[in-house]
Formats: C-alpha cells, structure tokens, sequence
C-alpha cells in the first residue's frame, strides 16, 4: 500500500451460511480508494454495495482476502483493535442518522470521544458543528432538528476524531432533493478544501455524479467505473446493469 491510498481492498470475499445455502455477496473484490478522494458506489439490488462498504469500514469481517485502511492491516486485528481503530480513524454516516434522541447536538458529536475515554473539548465540538453550518443548533436535541440538520449532525459526530475515511451508507436517502444537495455539497468541499477521502454508496445517480469516481458493482464483483461523469451518463449506466439477464 502506497501513501497516496487510504483503502486498498485486496481479492476480498464475503459469504454467508455453508454448502448449498451460502450466498456469496462479494467475491474477490480488488479496489484502491486514493487519499483525498471522492468514490461513489452504485449497482443493483444486491450486488454487494453495503457489505463492500462495512468490510472496508471494519465493520464486517471478509470471509477472504485483505483490507488495508491507512496502512493498517484489518483482517488481522482483535476485536479489542479494530473497534479502537474505527472509533479513531473512520468515520460512517447512515441513511437513518442513528442519533440519541435525549442528546444535544453538542452532547451527540461528542459521543466517540466520550465512548473512546476521551474528554472532547468544547472548542472541537464547535468547530466541527461549524464546518457543518449549524453551530448555532448545539443545544438542539434531534427532535428539534430538521431531518438535514440531523444528518450534518450525524456527520459532524463522524469528523470529531478526524478520520483516515468517512463512509457514507446512503447519506442523503432520507433527505428531499434540496437538502440532499446542501449533504452532498459539504461531502464534495470536505474532499477539496480538506483532502478528507470519502466512500459513499449510493442509488442516486446525481448524488453518484458528485463524486470523483463511480464504481458499479454487479453480483459482488467490480464492474467498472465512471470518472466524472455527470448524471445523465450515471443514470445511463446503471439502466443497462439493472438491463442484465440474472
């Protein structure tokens, strides 16, 4: 692994069950996710989308092959390890925010830190609520949010330990058309302004077309990528994957 990769996922398989019942949801995968890169993950209903992305994020375990974040090895780490490594060095933001409801915005950022042993200062949380547009809502509890300022919430509490790579498992699905693309906007300047690497999986072609690359994944294999594309030529491809044979 090279110092400009943050990823690099090496013949990577993941099966589920034995004999005749197990489903092999991604077989052999061998992908690089540059440093300071934004990489869109796309493909029909179960090619494999979300469990390339929570293999790589070490939230899952492959059943073969080797994941390398930052240049460490995952496969190889305790559990003790790996949950340390997640909590210091990736961050992941879901569809459904995943925010405690009795908690401030303030008090939810802040939550890694606090689960890590660490006191978070005040001046961090600010600083990421900032960088999110909503240092004005820290006392907010999620109730009293709107469903995008719950989700720059979710991501603010992504960015406070300052992640290798921040993963997102359809980030904007739960938002409308607009507010998805202020979401996307603050992914797309994280990776300009802050060389932050992002992998996102997503259906949304124009959410897809906000992205440096997009990779297609078709029955847990790599089927390959588009690089800038607009949504027009997204959409495009994914019609004709979704137009194959099973």
């Amino acid at each position: 692994m090279t110092s400009d990769e943050a990823i690099r996922l090496h013949a990577v398989s993941r099966r589920y069950g034995a004999g005749d019942s197990a489903v092999t949801a991604l077989d052999e995968v061998s992908l690089v996710f540059p440093r300071g890169s934004f990489t869109a993950v796309m493909g029909p209903s179960g090619s494999g989308k979300s469990t390339l992305l929570q293999c790589a994020a070490g939230l899952d375990r492959p059943t073969s092959g080797s994941v390398v974040v930052g240049g460490t090895e995952l496969t190889g780490l305790s559990e003790r390890r790996l949950t340390l490594l997640r909590r210091e060095r990736i961050g992941f933001v879901f569809q459904s925010y995943n925010l405690l409801p009795s908690l401030t915005a303030a008090q939810n950022v802040a939550l890694p830190l606090r689960l890590a042993g660490r006191r978070p200062s005040r001046s961090r949380v600010r600083e990421v609520l900032d960088r999110v547009g909503l240092a004005d809502r820290a006392r907010h509890r999620p109730a009293e949010l709107s469903g995008g300022q719950q989700q720059r919430v979710a991501l603010a509490r992504a960015l406070i330990t300052r992640p290798d790579v921040l993963f997102g498992d359809e980030p904007t699905g739960a938002l409308d058309t607009r507010t998805g693309r202020e979401v996307l906007a603050l992914l797309r300047g994280m990776v300009d302004r802050e060389g932050q690497t992002v992998v996102m999986v997503t259906h949304d072609p124009v959410a897809a077309s906000c992205a440096d690359r997009v990779v297609f994944l078709v029955d847990g294999r790599p089927d390959g990528e588009l690089t800038g594309a607009d949504a027009d030529a997204v959409a495009a491809r994914m019609t004709r994957l979704e137009a194959l044979p099973c």
